[in-house]
């Protein structure tokens, strides 16, 4: 009996995948294009182009100006200096205990 309904749910689950319309196989040639399909295409990239094109230049970002200031973001950027000075006397590889 369960074998029975575990054939009919997987042929419940496969039914939906075989309504699909034609899938295309590795290596098939794309069907072509109608005429209306042609201009379809060149109509929507028409738009997309338009669209685009409305869309205006925006400035420059700086997300930390405002956590900077706005007189440091004007500046170049300098190295920064350390601000910790090392002694010149070197330390030996050698620690007596």
């Amino acid at each position: 009996m369960r074998k029975i309904v575990v054939a009919v749910m997987l042929a419940l689950i496969a039914a939906p995948a075989l309504a699909q319309d034609h899938v295309q196989q590795y290596g098939e040639q794309p069907k072509e294009k109608t005429e209306t399909e042609k201009a379809d295409d060149a109509r929507a990239e028409r738009a997309y182009q338009r669209s685009l094109n409305n869309v205006p230049d925006q400035k420059a970002v700086d997300p930390w100006g405002t956590a900077r200031g706005d007189d440091t973001s004007k500046k170049s950027a300098a190295p920064a200096k350390p601000a910790v000075k090392h002694s010149s006397k070197a330390k030996s590889g050698s620690t007596a205990n």
